[in-house]
């Protein structure tokens, strides 16, 4: 049975597959409600299509706000009310106290959490400004990091602990570029986002150090379309925007926006 399961999905998702199929059982079979911690977008795809195998079990996703990247799942037996349920999400905001102007990105702020022992998965979308960062974590551990983060990359900060409502979501800075392409595969539209020969980009995606829409791609030729995200290790992440069409020549003009 479970390897039938298997098959739907990648071998480094298998753990996450067993995990969440455990709770959906706790959930049908123990009628209990599950919280999970935030879940990347792939993973919140991986839940939601084995709770949707299951009649008795219903699910909710929530990341704070409309529009969240990283969410938490409640999952509960079909006859209990989900719309109620608090997803016990708090938004830290941090600030850099009296020394003005702050050079931080993302990178800095999540290494700042991390370094203070808390796992990825309990810190959700991270919403950068120039002079703060709004961060939404799970509730349970909000007052431990407004304890003790005190500095981001060398840099002393201050941090408070503030209604959602206050959540000041940020829009990511993205590079928009038109490529024309003999097709559109994974390899060829990469190499030119990254300015990397195709034979150079080819290795980490078969390594498997590439994920499309956050699912693992180690086919250099699968083909992208419009929407797809592409986030390579060590290199970043971009969007696909738009196909626009064939030119004269017979190649295809894509619009990518590269997130800076």
């Amino acid at each position: 049975m479970k390897q039938d399961l298997y098959v739907h999905f990648h071998p480094d998702e298998r753990p996450f597959v067993d995990r969440a199929s455990e709770w959906i059982d706790r959930a049908a079979f123990g009628h209990e409600l599950k919280r999970t911690d935030f879940l990347d977008p792939r993973q919140a795809d991986i839940l939601l299509s084995l709770a949707n195998r299951n009649p008795d079990v219903q699910i909710r996703l929530d990341g704070g706000y409309e529009g969240a990247e990283r969410k938490r799942a409640l999952l509960a037996p079909d006859y209990r009310v989900l719309d109620d349920e608090p997803a016990h999400i708090a938004l830290l905001e941090v600030t850099g106290g009296t020394q003005g102007h702050l050079e931080l990105d993302h990178g800095d702020y999540l290494g700042a959490l991390l370094g203070l022992g808390i796992k990825r998965d309990r810190i959700g979308d991270l919403h950068v400004h120039e002079d703060r960062c709004h961060c939404l974590v799970a509730e349970e551990i909000a007052g431990y990091i407004n304890i003790h983060l005190r500095q981001v990359h060398r840099v002393h900060v201050l941090t408070d602990v503030l209604p959602l409502e206050r959540l000041r979501p940020a829009v990511s800075a993205m590079e928009e570029m038109n490529l024309s392409v003999a097709s559109l595969r994974l390899d060829g539209i990469a190499s030119d986002v990254h300015r990397i020969s195709r034979s150079k980009i080819v290795e980490p995606i078969r390594a498997g150090r590439c994920r499309v829409n956050w699912k693992v791609e180690e086919d250099p030729s699968a083909p992208l379309k419009a929407g797809d995200v592409v986030s390579m290790q060590g290199l970043g992440r971009f969007k696909v925007l738009e196909v626009e069409g064939v030119t004269k020549k017979g190649r295809i003009r894509v619009r990518i926006g590269k997130i800076i």
